[in-house]
């Protein structure tokens, strides 16, 4: 499984950007996927999982200000990401897993199995 990010940049706050990963060799017909971040010095957390059905579930911080999606016909998984804040800065994976309920809602980054190399969103005020 290959999963590349891209679409990361410098933006000021109350910016937008879209992040895109190209996702490839992925055969489960059941899955979940998601968008974590891992902030300098900190731990990375969960931003935002969807699962094969469109089910969608966001961390607290972004939620009404980000939105997770996905183009089945191209194999990309997407995160718009609006109003942006300097406490947005970031490194920001994708991730995917089988479909496991629990394991999928959790935006626990240990619970995903495949991972891209990440790309930095830097938010200035």
């Amino acid at each position: 499984v290959q999963m590349v990010e891209s679409g990361g940049g410098s933006v000021h706050s109350g910016g937008s950007l879209r992040l895109s990963c190209a996702v490839s060799g992925y055969t489960y017909s059941s899955y979940c996927m998601g968008w974590f971040r891992q902030p300098p010095g900190k731990e990375r957390e969960g931003v935002a999982t969807i699962n094969n059905n469109g089910g969608t579930r966001y961390a607290g911080s972004v939620k009404g200000r980000f939105t997770i999606s996905q183009d089945n016909a191209k194999n990309t998984l997407y995160l718009q990401m609006n109003d942006l804040k300097p406490e947005d800065t970031a490194m920001y994976y994708c991730a995917a897993r089988s479909y496991s309920s629990w394991e999928c809602w959790s935006l626990i980054a240990h619970n995903f199995n495949y991972w891209g190399q990440g790309t930095q969103v830097t938010v200035s005020s």
